[in-house]
């Protein structure tokens, strides 16, 4: 790097010495004027005749090149002399640029195209990003933007409660903005607009669908683990003093209802009454539930399970196990006319080529 920058000042000092060059030549031939008898005249570029005074403009102009010739000069001058001046060693970059470096390089794996700053990542978080970070499905390639596409509006422990500790039948999804920043709207994707078709405007981008706990007295208790939360501030306010035994204990007990492996796709993306997700209850439009319980996903999954879901479980497992986190196999639709010509349908291997 102080190779190219001396370099540079090699061929910006060159430049600087020619056009000094070429302003002194100038100023010869305006002098020569008065040496070569002639009618005065107004030509400043004419070598014979009396020379005249020189008009403002052309002291104004003159100032203005001596100013940018003489900062140039004394700038060069400075850089050249700095490294044998002053002495300073060349800092490594700092951990926090770093970690911003990192950031940026984060997004553009899982994503093609990410602003500096999304709408979904103002606000408050759950505690889990202070950990797992914004983008926490890193390990699988082949499915990680897809999963982190979902944490915008769908909540950690929506995906990850384990259903031995607490079963499916003890949980109810409710949307919760937690985020602090106050909203009129809809949730982000719950309707679609009638006049263009895409999802309606709204300025709710942060509620979340989120599990509670149903209590046998009644109550809810609200599984996610928020920025709010008494825990989750009290982490927050002592986490850069923690020894590393203080950090273990805490992640054991934050994820004391963690299952690591979350549902998988076709636990929501389903017939509605299969669907985990209750989508009207949840103030889904007709068109949307119709839209996310109809994707053509099964014929995926079904090819997708037989290389991720090995590599997954680890440990025995037993089938209904799989389906609390996979949901039923279920062979894909009956070929009709129409799927015969749609180019769609190569998963189902019914395109008629």
């Amino acid at each position: 790097m102080s190779q190219t920058v001396q370099l540079d000042a090699v061929f910006i000092a060159l430049a600087v010495v020619l056009f000094v060059f070429f302003a002194i030549a100038v100023l010869i031939i305006i002098d020569h004027k008065a040496k070569i008898p002639g009618p005065e005249t107004s030509d400043l570029f004419s070598v014979s005749g009396i020379r005249g005074n020189h008009p403002v403009w052309a002291w104004m102009v003159s100032f203005f090149l001596w100013f940018i010739i003489g900062s140039l000069l004394l700038i060069i001058t400075y850089n050249m002399l700095k490294p044998l001046l002053v002495h300073e060693e060349e800092k490594d970059e700092t951990f926090l640029g770093k970690v911003d470096a990192e950031a940026r390089a984060e997004r553009l794996r899982h994503f093609h195209n990410s602003p500096k700053e999304a709408p979904y990542s103002r606000g408050k978080q759950p505690v889990c990003y202070y950990c797992h970070g914004e983008f926490p499905h890193a390990q699988k390639p082949m499915v990680r933007t897809l999963l982190n596409m979902h944490t915008q509006f769908i909540g950690c422990m929506t995906c990850h409660t384990d259903s031995k500790k607490i079963p499916e039948g003890q949980l109810v999804l409710k949307w919760l903005n937690y985020s602090g920043i106050k909203t009129t709207g809809k949730p982000f994707g719950t309707d679609t607009d009638p006049v263009t078709g895409g999802l309606i405007e709204t300025d709710d981008y942060f509620s979340k669908i989120v599990p509670y706990q149903k209590r046998a007295d009644g109550k809810e208790t609200l599984l996610e683990i928020t920025e709010n939360s008494d825990e989750a501030r009290e982490f927050i306010a002592v986490r850069g003093d923690l020894t590393t035994q203080q950090q273990g204990a805490i992640k054991k007990m934050f994820h004391t209802l963690v299952n690591p492996v979350g549902r998988f796709c076709t636990r929501c993306h389903a017939a509605e009454e299969e669907s985990y997700i209750p989508f009207r209850k949840l103030g889904f439009s007709e068109k949307r539930i119709t839209a996310l319980t109809n994707l053509n996903i099964v014929g995926i999954v079904q090819k997708y399970k037989e290389f991720y879901i090995p590599t997954i479980f680890r440990g025995d497992m037993s089938q209904q196990e799989q389906e609390v986190l996979l949901g039923k196999d279920k062979p894909a639709p009956e070929v009709d006319e129409e799927m015969l010509d749609d180019p769609r349908s190569w998963w189902r291997k019914t395109y008629d080529q």
